[in-house]
Formats: structure tokens, sequence, C-alpha cells
């Protein structure tokens, strides 16, 4: 992506709600592990996201999902770097790379990435936010008690909003001294990382109050277990209702980024709470 058209993305992106289409590159991710093994079939899945309304693909080697164990740099990198450049090939819509390592991410860029999607908020890998300050790079700050093996183990907080609240403002001070620009940096309250679904509803409930704190704000909830929970569909596929419901709320309280895999459906609802609004109509 060139610089202009990511300073294009980054106006758009604090001026109306934006799409994010989710394309994992991994076998075992929860909802859709194992889909996109190949380059060819993942190029062809982001460009049917593209044409349902993304404005951007979030492509991860690694999975994230409670319980999963880490995968090393080396296969994150054999994993999402032919897809990204596939897809770089045939699309000019801005690509992020999820992951917590530097070398992923180094790689990924050279394959065309322009945004970094770090749910370690920088706190894996001391090398990325010298990465992202070299490369001028936008990075997602995710917050996260524990680690995706052990996040669901018995996450207690005395004030989930505010810890989560300080938590960000840190990363986010850390990311600046660390030379990364301020309006490059994104925030992501890690709906489902070491929360429980109570936990998650306070933080959909001050979404407002996290939109307000001076960086973009990213609401990743899509197909999550507590939304299963909650409305009674066990399959993460059938929970396209659930997650419309909190694109549709987040969207409307100053969510900047909704992170979904049903692109085509949450594209409609995200169209509909601009005409309401009025956010870039």
């Amino acid at each position: 992506m060139l610089a202009s058209q990511l300073e294009d993305w980054l106006i758009s992106a604090r001026r109306r709600p934006l799409v994010m289409g989710v394309l994992n590159m991994t076998p075992d991710s929860f909802s859709d592990g194992g889909q996109f093994a190949s380059p060819e079939v993942a190029s062809e899945f982001a460009l049917q996201m593209i044409d349902s309304g993304a404005d951007w693909i979030d492509i991860g080697g690694e999975s994230t999902r409670p319980g999963s164990s880490p995968v090393s740099s080396d296969e994150q990198i054999r994993r999402v770097v032919p897809a990204i450049e596939a897809i770089a090939g045939r699309s000019d819509t801005l690509l992020s790379i999820d992951t917590t390592r530097a070398a992923v991410a180094k790689g990924a860029c050279e394959a065309g990435a322009g945004l970094v999607n770090d749910i370690s908020a920088g706190r894996d890998d001391p090398k990325m936010f010298a990465l992202a300050a070299a490369l001028g790079l936008p990075i997602i700050l995710m917050h996260m008690r524990g680690t995706p093996k052990t996040m669901q183990e018995n996450p207690v907080y005395a004030d989930v909003v505010g810890e989560v609240e300080q938590f960000l403002i840190e990363r986010r001070e850390a990311a600046i001294a660390a030379g990364v620009k301020p309006d490059r940096i994104l925030f992501d309250p890690g709906i489902g990382f070491g929360k429980t679904d109570q936990h998650n509803l306070e933080l959909l409930r001050a979404t407002s109050r996290l939109a307000s704190l001076g960086s973009p704000l990213v609401i990743g909830a899509s197909r999550k277990g507590f939304i299963g929970r909650i409305t009674g569909e066990s399959a993460p596929a059938d929970r396209v209702m659930g997650t419309a419901a909190i694109v549709g709320w987040c969207a409307a309280n100053g969510a900047a980024i909704l992170r979904v895999h049903d692109v085509e459906q949450m594209s409609g609802v995200l169209g509909m709470v601009r005409a309401i609004t009025g956010a870039g109509i």
C-alpha cells in the first residue's frame, strides 16, 4: 500500500466505522481453522470479502483461541507471506498482519501488509514497537490478561473497564516512547481475551468511553463463544445475529473498526448504522 493510500485509510477510520475481514491461515482457529490453507484459496476468499464490503483484510498465521499454543515465527511466515503476496498482487486494499512477532510483521509487510495487529500490545516481542516506528506502520494494541493458552483460567478484575482503559493508555505511551507516531496507534479492548462473559458485556457497554481515549477503537467479537452462550448458538458460524447486534451497537457508540468473519452481513449492518448516524454519508 502506498503511503498516500495509508494516510487516506487512517483518515477514513476516524470518520466512519470500517469493516475488517478475518482471514486465518491456520489449521486450528476456533471458527474457520483449515479452510484457507493455500495462497490461492486465501486470495480468492479475500477478494470475495473485499467485494462484499471489507475495507481491509486481517491475516493471521497463529490461532489465539482460548487454550491455543504459540506458533514459531518461521511457521507463521510460511503460512501468511505467500497469501499476502497473492492478495496484494490482486488488490490494493489494506492488509494487516495479526502477529505478536516482529520477524513475522517484517516479512508480512515486505510482502504487502501495511498494518500490524498485535494482541500482546508489544509485550511479547520488544522489537515490535521499534519495527513499527522504523516502517511507519499503524499498530493495533490489544488488551489481554495472560496468554491465549491461560487467559480464560479464572480471569478476575476489580474494574474491568478501568483496568483495560489504563492498560491501553500505558501501552500507547510505551509505543510513542519507542517512536511510533500517535496517529498510527489503534486500541482493541480484547473481547474474549482473558475475560468472562460479564466482563465482555461490561466492555461492550463502555464502547463510547473506550472510543473517547484518542485512538481509533477496534472491536473483535465476531462469532465468539460468549455470543453463543447468550443466544444458544453452539456453532460459531451460527452466531451471525448475535455478532450483528454487537457490530451495530459498537458502531453507533464510536467504534472505528469492526473485525468480522461474515463480511457481507456485517457490511449491511454498518451501512444501516452509517445511514442512521450520518457517518460517512
